[in-house]
């Protein structure tokens, strides 16, 4: 009797490992994957691999890569990341910083997390001023357009920011970069520079400051961002809001660790 049922539960087991090993490759790798490189990462059969593919896409984990003949992830795996995100004591770290980073600029603050290729706003302290900039907790942003998400891309293992740049890249406004290679550039330069600066870039009439921040591994999860009206964004108050931004990042990436 024991050996009639230890088969059954080691292949349950077996199949399990196989779709989080599947689920894995598309953490740590390139956004879209077919079946071929899939099945020669792991060294198991097409047919296997193809079976798995499609059990995790019927439960949205996994969604078709439109224009290829591939996979990414989909909107259930999204969902599992923010939530995974927002489990993170990051949040309640960051939040006193946050508070702090609003008061000394009195625009609105933000931190962001990295969701698959998109990044999702976690949390944010609205600005005093009465015309002001406010952020939707839990939306899911491209990482081209705007400087939290351009930040974020800048400092991604380069086979990931590549993924993403293959990509089309869509015109939120008539300032965002579309090119790959003019956003190759000036990627280049965030990353040079530690820090983004966007005017424009996702809403016309918006301005943003933002550094990556980087979690307990040194890679980088989100970013922390300050953000508003355009026109109060001087060139004074950016070069102010650079090394702010900067300082509030670091901090919060060497507070990450310890409990909240």
């Amino acid at each position: 009797m024991t050996n009639e049922t230890a088969a059954p539960r080691n292949a349950g087991t077996e199949t399990a490992g196989r779709a989080a090993d599947v689920l894995l490759l598309f953490a740590g790798g390139p956004q879209h994957l077919g079946a071929g490189a899939i099945s020669r990462e792991l060294g198991i059969s097409e047919a296997v691999v193809h079976g798995i593919l499609q059990s995790l896409a019927s439960r949205e984990l996994l969604e078709t890569a439109p224009g290829t003949a591939g996979y990414r992830l989909g909107p259930a795996a999204l969902a599992l990341g923010v939530s995974a995100l927002r489990g993170f004591n990051v949040r309640n770290v960051a939040a006193p910083v946050l508070r702090r980073l609003r008061d000394e600029t009195g625009e609105t603050t933000a931190l962001s997390g990295l969701v698959g290729d998109e990044r999702v706003y976690l949390d944010q302290f609205e600005s005093p001023h009465e015309v002001r900039m406010t952020v939707e907790v839990g939306r899911r942003l491209p990482l081209h357009a705007g400087s939290p998400g351009r930040v974020i891309l800048a400092f991604l293992p380069r086979e990931r920011r590549e993924a993403v740049l293959a990509r089309p890249l869509a015109a939120l406004t008539g300032r965002t970069v579309t090119d790959a290679a003019a956003l190759r550039a000036q990627l280049a330069k965030t990353a040079a520079e530690g820090v983004a600066v966007s005017l424009g870039e996702r809403q016309p009439d918006a301005g943003s400051v933002a550094a990556p921040l980087f979690g307990p591994d040194g890679e980088v999860h989100g970013s922390v961002s300050v953000c508003g009206p355009r026109h109060r964004f001087t060139s004074e108050a950016v070069e102010r809001y650079r090394t702010l931004v900067r300082d509030a990042a670091d901090e919060i990436g060497l507070n990450w660790t310890r409990p909240a």
